[in-house]
């Protein structure tokens, strides 16, 4: 009984990732490493905001607002 639900589960779990694939534009892969870049910017930006949120210590906050700013930076070139 439980083989044929994991069975169905991972058919379901391949479909749904079949679809998502199809959503998604076909990319050169520089455009693709780009978008990916962007991605991991885009979440090294959001952990340091969030970590800034937190830091207490004034010289933590420098350094802090100094990578926020760098990666702003980093962000807004790969969108040009």
């Amino acid at each position: 009984m439980a083989r044929g639900w994991e069975s169905k589960a991972i058919e379901s779990q391949q479909a749904d990732t079949g679809a998502s694939e199809a959503r998604r534009p076909h990319l050169s892969p520089e455009a693709r490493a780009s978008a990916d870049r962007k991605d991991a910017l885009m979440l090294s930006l959001a952990r340091v905001r969030d970590e800034l949120t937190r830091a207490t210590h004034p010289a933590h906050r420098t350094m802090l607002e100094r990578a926020a700013a760098a990666l702003d930076l980093e962000i807004s070139a790969l969108s040009s």
